[in-house]
């Protein structure tokens, strides 16, 4: 599998994402600044990491959406590549309407970092395939925006197509239906707001994040 990982200014989980992609694919992963205007060539999969990208000025990912180099990872995604976005990388796929909804203030308002029991809702993605007969894991979150919210049609068509892939057990942050993570309509592109990346080495005491990744390997 051949990778990349996109570092805008305030990315600070770029580098763990690459690590976990060097661990199951055994390729370092490329790192591709912001203002690149296309893609290392061959790239199976894109990873939008977690951050604060350009300081969450204005929305949390909307700055990032006009970066240069997200244009290429459109054409990467309407190619059929895959594409992974991550806490604030999840927030950029719905600012470019890659994914739809929105990713809203925490019920609350508080920031929520901590551990949480999710449902693997579906284990037949590129994503989650490697999770087989798993329907339980545990991954931890690390954000102020993470309360998914779209309207009720929009909902109802998640749910109906099986795009729902991941969804909280104990909602951390209010999300509409407990909902964690999403794919696209193709199923290439997928947004989820824990951190499989925390979660992918047992020298960090948990690996529940780690089937993410041998997904993609798989897929790849």
């Amino acid at each position: 599998m051949k990778s990349a990982v996109i570092v805008f200014p305030g990315s600070n989980c770029d580098r763990d994402a690459a690590r976990a992609l060097e661990r199951v694919s055994g390729r370092s992963a490329h790192m591709v600044w912001h203002k690149e205007t296309t893609l290392p060539e061959g790239i199976d999969l894109v990873v939008l990491p977690g951050g604060f990208s350009y300081g969450d000025y204005l929305r949390s990912g909307a700055m990032a959406a006009k970066s240069p180099v997200v244009r290429a990872v459109i054409a990467h995604a309407e190619r059929g590549g895959l594409v992974l976005g991550i806490c604030n990388g999840f927030q950029v796929l719905t600012e470019t309407r890659l994914l739809p909804g929105a990713l809203a203030r925490n019920a609350g308002l508080k920031f929520a970092c901590k551990n949480v029991p999710l449902a693997v809702t579906n284990g037949n993605t590129a994503f989650t395939r490697a999770y087989r007969e798993a329907r339980e894991t545990e991954i931890p979150i690390a954000h102020g925006d993470g309360r998914f919210v779209a309207d009720e049609d929009t909902l109802d068509r998640l749910e109906n197509e099986g795009r729902v892939v991941f969804r909280y057990l104990v909602n951390p942050n209010g999300s509409a239906r407990d909902i964690a993570g999403i794919v696209n309509e193709c199923g290439n592109v997928m947004g989820m707001m824990p951190h499989p990346e925390r979660a992918s080495d047992p020298a960090l005491g948990r690996t529940g994040g780690a089937a993410v990744f041998q997904s993609l390997l798989e897929a790849a």
